[in-house]
């Protein structure tokens, strides 16, 4: 039913929904806050950025199993001078925005050329992991699961010259990461996005999809990982975990408003996930 509602009513439900679960949930509020005052954001921006984390979930049916959304893009011209290079590209995403579109509106672009595969953790339930999992599967876009096998399904996408898309500052399972600074504070941080850069001899480049006001669709940001202001990246593990970081700062940076402060960033790491997680879902 969800799945048909205009995606500017979807968006103000989702408001309202985001604004329910910061009122009724102290441990949710104060982390929010918590994470929101550690990086510098005015409470202004804090408090637009509980609306967007209500939105983030309202909007899931229309883009899993609606009709297609209005998408504009910024920065495409770095994805056709990647591809002209012939080598893989690893996509780089954090929680800002609407995550899901920017691998959706990159199949719909460019998929026909270069597919993306994505790595994502399957849901719990057996339900929702198969409507899930069809409504990802489409043209120009496949699915890696959190496993050792999905892993190197990953690297043998970025060995083809192919695409793949993950979110690095999803906090990964014990032994799996490392800690490293993520807005002054230490974070645990997956090695596997440098791992698979390095092992494939990938070009980096960071993704962000902007949820645009009054539900006109999604503008999906491309920059280029600047080897200049965070360095190349490093075959060292907690060296390369920080340089990533800072690059998902900077983009957290364009629009604070939109990032996901409610996420437990800085929590110990599980002991009994599968590697490198990247989806919420």
């Amino acid at each position: 039913m969800f799945s048909v509602l205009p995606l500017a009513l979807l968006h103000a439900l989702g408001w309202g929904l985001g604004w329910l679960s910061f009122l009724g949930s102290g441990r949710y509020r104060r982390r929010l806050l918590a994470h929101a005052r550690l990086a510098g954001v005015a409470r202004g921006t804090v408090l637009a950025s509980v609306g967007e984390a209500g939105k983030l979930v309202a909007e899931l049916p229309r883009l899993w199993l609606g009709r297609p959304v209005a998408v504009d893009w910024d920065g495409a011209d770095c994805i056709g001078a990647a591809q002209a290079q012939g080598r893989g590209v690893l996509f780089l995403t954090p929680h800002l925005g609407c995550f899901e579109i920017t691998a959706q509106a990159y199949a719909q672009r460019f998929g026909a050329r270069q597919p993306m595969t994505v790595l994502f953790r399957p849901a719990r339930q057996p339900w929702l992991r198969d409507l899930v999992a069809d409504s990802r599967q489409r043209p120009g876009l496949r699915t890696a699961p959190t496993t050792l096998a999905g892993v190197k399904q990953l690297i043998k996408a970025l060995k083809a010259g192919e695409v793949v898309g993950l979110l690095p500052d999803q906090v990964p399972p014990d032994g799996q990461g490392v800690w490293a600074p993520f807005f002054g504070r230490d974070a645990y941080t997956m090695t596997l996005s440098a791992r698979l850069a390095h092992a494939a001899n990938a070009q980096v480049l960071l993704a962000w999809g902007e949820r645009l006001s009054w539900g006109r669709g999604y503008r999906v940001h491309v920059r280029r990982y600047d080897e200049a202001t965070w360095g190349v990246l490093s075959s060292d593990a907690a060296t390369a975990a920080r340089q990533i970081n800072q690059a998902m700062e900077s983009l957290v940076r364009e629009c604070p408003r939109q990032y996901l402060w409610s996420y437990d960033r800085y929590k110990s790491p599980a002991t009994h996930r599968a590697p490198g997680d990247a989806s919420t879902a």
